[in-house]
């Protein structure tokens, strides 16, 4: 068998990529082909510069070049307050705010049975290590979690089943007032409407 070619290798890890086919891996190499080499090159040089910098915090589960990020060691916030996102641009879209000053946790995706993700594919249980170590006093106190998945059928059932989880622990529950459209992405919806809807949380479970 022949040695793939760079051609070949190339497109064999755009296609790994999610979202891309071969048709569109191979728009992206001859795009790459035609720019300038500093360019194409600047670009790989900033794909192994992410992947040997940036870190998952073992804490929030949120992308930093340290861990623990500095959401954990910033002593000015809310450490008793944790706010569940499901990716890490749900903690950039709503640091934007400004107007949420807790902890977070990053869930890394939602319950997707469709998609085969399933509690064991995601953050989960570092989320409830983290009260049960609250309760046990070896780390603050969680006195709320708040439950920011995305407004979407996955999303809520993701929230059903942590509230269900959380609350057995006896943590109180709430969950980002529906200011949210439905459908839509944290990361994709104005500062307002994030402010508005962290303000106006409510205990829905």
């Amino acid at each position: 068998m022949r040695k793939p070619t760079a051609y070949d290798n190339l497109l064999a890890h755009l296609e790994k990529l999610p979202g891309i086919g071969k048709r569109s891996a191979e728009r992206i190499a001859f795009h790459l082909l035609r720019q300038p080499e500093s360019d194409t090159l600047g670009l790989a040089d900033a794909v192994r510069a992410f992947r040997e910098n940036l870190k998952v915090c073992s804490v929030t589960g949120h992308v930093s070049e340290s861990d623990p990020c500095s959401i954990v060691t910033d002593e000015s916030r809310d450490h008793s307050t944790i706010l569940v996102v499901e990716q890490p641009s749900d903690v950039i879209a709503m640091e934007q705010t400004g107007a949420y000053t807790g902890s977070y946790h990053v869930l890394m995706g939602r319950l997707a049975p469709m998609e085969a993700m399933g509690p064991g594919d995601l953050n989960i249980d570092k989320l409830l290590g983290r009260v049960e170590a609250g309760q046990a006093g070896t780390s603050p106190a969680i006195t709320e979690v708040i439950l920011g998945t995305n407004p979407t059928l996955e999303g809520d059932g993701t929230a059903l089943y942590l509230a269900e989880k959380l609350q057995a622990m006896g943590v109180k529950v709430t969950r980002l007032a529906r200011g949210l459209p439905t459908g839509s992405n944290l990361q994709n919806v104005s500062k307002a409407v994030l402010s508005d809807a962290v303000q106006g949380r409510v205990s829905e479970f």
